[in-house]
This record gives structure tokens, C-alpha cells and sequence, in this order.
């Protein structure tokens, strides 16, 4: 992909470019959307999206509500992440209207020019990165990053007009950002951070409106956790990895270079000082706050908690804006000159992986997940003779997700009685979880009544064998086979006889002790585990 001359695009070369780019990206992101199989954290989304709620789990239910409108649609996985192909390509337009708008001094032609200049500019190289490229699952960051790119427009834009309807806008942004994943406090984090570096009497009432209009959904938020054992607060605080380590920052460091630009961070390093020159214009304050508060926090907490590659992409739309401002439109257009080449690179890594079958990989150490991913059909297929016999379960949270889908996709039925429990016919193709699981994937504790299966027979489907007594004290018998499905072993445990008092005394008390011990400052609402299981009305403090 040409830019023509290294040194100045033109307007009209940049907007040419950037559109075809667009559109190239959008029809490759379509066919990766197609090809890639579901993996287990976008399942396991899908299965919120079936039960529709004002909460689960891990997070807010944004991403959760989005599938429950697609499926009314299809369950097909194209349609289903449609969200993560449009939603990036509608940021990237949003990008370069706001630069444009933010950038025109005046009416004339040769401002409006460079302002046009500078915001397909920022766009396109936005656009270009790997991580915009091949990011088509479905998460909880793809809602985040919409609403928070609103949030932030609404918020700028409001600067720049001093307008009390704009500020009211970034702050319901901001709330349906907060339904989407907790990091969106960081977006608050940082409009306070501006409001005190640029302190103006009426910059506290522009905050005060921003916070009172996304009071509600945080309302939400907390009257659900209330309700469900605070759940999002015990895993996103208390219940997640928090183990530091030396090399964490160079980690962090690296992820920021990966998902932004390796040009653009190095030119924002070396030119401070055109950042704070661009940052005399209030709005354009307001955008570099956005991307450089919320940076700061997790560059502070990266020697002491790991830093996920998509904790970062919410706040890249506003540090390749603050690159235009700061640089100019020839620095963003040559860092849009390498994140084409890397970019294509992955794509050319994907399209051989695409090409290869997957019995190409039997040397890897998951290969059994990608045989679980790539043809969890087949698996079926090998249980179908306990079809109708067994409830079905797996030890993992993610190979229950992945399950579920596919049974659902192949009208595979996994339980007896499902037509007659009361959350619906969902749960028909619905693989449970029997063990400990994780940190991670929870819900299927609030959704899951193991008390229903006590005395039954239950198949769990494993990768790696069971300890040789860890299912006997749970069951009556317990009989293990192995299937074989392109080369990957897999492991069914029969259980007859389930026994749920053991199964509550050996492994829900430990859940219930690592999972759900609610921090003593909180006040104390429901939580369906200890009423279920323990007689309680609550859990346990911390």
C-alpha cells in the first residue's frame, strides 16, 4: 500500500487511501470472522446472550445484551460477531470526523484541508494496527471501546462548545461503557485528571454532569452485584492473578508497542513538548488525558498485576488522536507505512495457518483445544451413544463453553430434564461445569443447580486425566473411556450415582471459600450459592 511522497500525503490521497483500506480490512475481518472457529471466552458470551440478564459473572452484561439481540437473528458465529467487524470500523470513521472537526481553525479551504489531512491520517494508521486487523471475537472490550471512543468525543467536542448537553452525553457514553467493562472508570479517571490540570470553575460543573448522567448505569451495576454475591467485584479485584514480577513492565511495554505503533509512541516520547503545545487547546487536553491517565495507571500497577494485551484498546483511538495533534499528519501517515507491512505479515501467518488442516499441529501442547475448537462436532459425535443417558458437564470452564455451542448449533441434547427447568430451552444444550473450575467463567455457578442432579448419572468430558480419586468419593461408580478425535485424546468420566452432599462438602465449600467470601465493608445482599447450597442467606466475609 502506497502513500505516495514519505513526507506529506495530501488530503485527497489520505481519504482515498484510508477508505480502500477500510474496506479491505472490513472484507478480510468478514472472511476471519467466518473461518475462525468460536473459542470458549466468546461462547461462553453467547451463553449469556441466551439467558438475557441485568448482570453476570465476570462483567457487566453489555457484551451479553448484544448477543441476545443477535440471536434473535441467527446463532450462525458470523452474525454474531458482526460487532467486533463494524463497531472498530465505525470507531476509525468517528476518529477522523473528530480530528477534522477539532483541527479546522476556520472556514477556508487550506484549514480545512489540513484538518481533513490530519484526521484520515490518524484513522488510517488506527486502523492498520495488527490488533484492529485481526481482532474479530467476540469480548466485552469491543462495547468498551465503542462507548468509551463516544464518551470521549461527546467529552472533547464539549469542551471545545461549552455545551451541557454534550457533557450529558459523555457521561450516558460513559455509563453504557461502565455496563460494558469495568476499565471504563478509567475514561472517568481521566475527565477528572483534566478537570484538575485545566481547573476552570465551570470545568467541575461539566464533571458533575458527565458523573450524573452515568450515575445510573454504575446504579445498575451495583444493585445487581448486590444481589449475586457481588460477583464482577470479587473477580475483578479480588478473585484475578495479581502476582508481579521484574520483567511485567518490559511486558507492558511490549503490549503498548504491539497495539499501537512502535513510530508513534516513539515520536510521542521524544516530543513532549509538541504534546503539551497541542494540549493548549482544551479539547485536545481532554483527548490526550484519555489516552495518557488511563496508561499511567497501568503502567503503575504492571510490576504488580499482569497486564492483558486487551486492557489497552480502549484507550488507543485517543493516543493515535493525540499523535495527530502532537506530530502531524506525516508522522501518522508513516507509522501507517509500517503497521501496513506488519499487518500484513499476520495476515499472510493466518491465511497459512488457515490453509494448513489442523493435524498439522499434533506436535503443539494444545492441540487438543484446537481439535475441541476446530471440530468440537466430531467430539459430539463420539458421545453421542450417552446422548439422552448422562447430563453432560465438562471440567473447564472454557471446553463447557465450547461444548455448549456446539451442541446447540447441532441440536446435540445434553440433559433429560431440561425441558423443564425453569430458565428455558437454552439449557437443553448446555454443558455444566463439575469441579472447582477457576477464577475465570463462573457463571455457570449462579445458573447451575447441582441439587437437580443429585443420584443421576453425569458424563464429564476432560483433556487431561483425572486423578484416580478424584471423582470416586462424588459417585456411586465411576468408569473412564477415552475417545480419539484427530489424533487428540480426550477423556470421559462416567459417573453413576451422583452424589451431591459429597460433592457439596469436597468441592462447593472450597468454592464458596475462594470465591465468594464478600469483603466485610460491603453491605450484605444475596448471593445464590450460599442460599442454595449452605442454607445462608449470604457468604461469608473476607
Amino acid at each position: 500500500m502506497s502513500f505516495g511522497a514519505a513526507s506529506a500525503p495530501g488530503a485527497a490521497t489520505l481519504k482515498r487511501v484510508f477508505w480502500t483500506a477500510l474496506g479491505v480490512t472490513a472484507a478480510f475481518r468478514l472472511w476471519l470472522a467466518w473461518w475462525l472457529p468460536m473459542t470458549g471466552d466468546e461462547a461462553y458470551f453467547v451463553h449469556w446472550g441466551e439467558a438475557p440478564a441485568l448482570g453476570y459473572y465476570d462483567h457487566p452484561p453489555m457484551v451479553g445484551w448484544l448477543l441476545a439481540a443477535l440471536l434473535e437473528l441467527s446463532h450462525a458465529k458470523l452474525v454474531l460477531r458482526l460487532p467486533a467487524v463494524v463497531l472498530p470500523a465505525l470507531i476509525a470513521i468517528g476518529m477522523a470526523w473528530l480530528v477534522r472537526v477539532l483541527a479546522r481553525p476556520g472556514p477556508d479551504a487550506v484549514a480545512a484541508a489540513g484538518a481533513e489531512r490530519l484526521g484520515y491520517a490518524a484513522a488510517l494508521a488506527w486502523l492498520l494496527v495488527p490488533a484492529q486487523v485481526l481482532n474479530v471475537a467476540i469480548t466485552t472490550d469491543t462495547p468498551l471501546a465503542f462507548f468509551s471512543f463516544l464518551s470521549l468525543a461527546a467529552f472533547a467536542l464539549g469542551v471545545q462548545r461549552a455545551s451541557p448537553a454534550l457533557f450529558a452525553a459523555a457521561g450516558v457514553a460513559l455509563g453504557l461503557a461502565f455496563l460494558s467493562k469495568y476499565f471504563a472508570a478509567m475514561l472517568g479517571l481521566a475527565f477528572l485528571v483534566f478537570t484538575l490540570l485545566l481547573p476552570r470553575p465551570r470545568r467541575w460543573r461539566d464533571l458533575a454532569i458527565v458523573l450524573a448522567a452515568a450515575a445510573p448505569f454504575v446504579l445498575l451495576n451495583a444493585a445487581w452485584n448486590y444481589a449475586h454475591c457481588w460477583a464482577n467485584l470479587l473477580h475483578n479485584v479480588y478473585n484475578r492473578d495479581t502476582s508481579g514480577g521484574w520483567h511485567k513492565p518490559l511486558v507492558f511495554a511490549a503490549l503498548l508497542l504491539y497495539v499501537s505503533s512502535p513510530l508513534l509512541v516513539w515520536q510521542l516520547a521524544r516530543g513532549a513538548r509538541s504534546v503539551r503545545a497541542a494540549a493548549a487547546q482544551p479539547a485536545v487536553a481532554a483527548i490526550a488525558a484519555c489516552a495518557l491517565a488511563p496508561l499511567a495507571v497501568l503502567a503503575a500497577a504492571s510490576p504488580f498485576k499482569t497486564i492483558g494485551l486487551h486492557w489497552l484498546l480502549a484507550f488507543m483511538p485517543a493516543l493515535f488522536m493525540t499523535g495527530a495533534f502532537a506530530l502531524g499528519a506525516a508522522r501518522l501517515a508513516a507509522s501507517a507505512r509500517f503497521l501496513a507491512g506488519f499487518s500484513a505479515l499476520h495476515v499472510v501467518l493466518v491465511a497459512a495457518f488457515a490453509a494448513a488442516p489442523v493435524e498439522t499441529w499434533q506436535w503443539a501442547r494444545k492441540y487438543d483445544s484446537l481439535v475441541e475448537a476446530f471440530h468440537a462436532d466430531e467430539l459430539l459425535v463420539a458421545l453421542a451413544p450417552y446422548e439422552g443417558r448422562f447430563a453432560f458437564a465438562s471440567a473447564s470452564y472454557s471446553s463447557a463453553a465450547t461444548l455448549s455451542f456446539a451442541a446447540a448449533e447441532g441440536g446435540f441434547l445434553t440433559q433429560l430434564r431440561a425441558a423443564d427447568e425453569p430458565r428455558g430451552a437454552w439449557r437443553r444444550h448446555y454443558f455444566f461445569v463439575l469441579g472447582a473450575g477457576s477464577g475465570h467463567g463462573r457463571h455457570d455457578d449462579l445458573v447451575t443447580d447441582l441439587r437437580q442432579l443429585d443420584g443421576g448419572d453425569i458424563l464429564v468430558v476432560r483433556k487431561a486425566p483425572a486423578g484416580p480419586q478424584e471423582y470416586a468419593p462424588l459417585f456411586r461408580a465411576v468408569e473412564f473411556r477415552d475417545v480419539t478425535v484427530r489424533g487428540a485424546t480426550f477423556q470421559l468420566v462416567l459417573g453413576r450415582g451422583f452424589s451431591f452432599p459429597a460433592y457439596r462438602d469436597r468441592v462447593l465449600a472450597a468454592v464458596r471459600d475462594r470465591y465468594y467470601r464478600i469483603p466485610a465493608y460491603l453491605p450484605r445482599g444475596r448471593c445464590a450459592v450460599c442460599e442454595r447450597y449452605f442454607d445462608a442467606a449470604t457468604c461469608p466475609a473476607r
